[in-house]
């Protein structure tokens, strides 16, 4: 069983989320949204290539996968016996930002 390790960007981005939805929506929801795309991640331990390769990343040549909960992609990476989650992007934005996130 792989361990998944989120990056400090990846938590930053998470509690973003959180903290957006908490302001326009309430507590309850953003507490939703947060364990959904936590709870997301689990399967990785499991199995890391569940997720699709994420095209918008390949020119790093860094492996980055990807899994969609709700609107937001949960970008990651295997590294050896890890898995590293690095970004949750939300997938309403340009694409192209990713580039500059990672």
């Amino acid at each position: 069983m792989r361990q998944i390790i989120w990056t400090n960007f990846a938590i930053s981005e998470l509690k973003n989320i959180y903290l957006y939805y908490r302001l326009v929506a309430s507590e309850k929801v953003a507490d939703k949204i947060r364990q959904a795309i936590f709870d997301a991640t689990r399967p990785l331990a499991k199995d890391p290539l569940i997720g699709a390769i994420e095209d918008n990343l390949q020119d790093l040549k860094q492996g980055h996968r990807y899994l969609v909960e709700g609107n937001y992609k949960v970008i990651y990476r295997i590294i050896q016996n890890n898995v590293y989650i690095t970004d949750i992007f939300d997938c309403r934005q340009n694409p192209q930002k990713m580039k500059k996130r990672d």
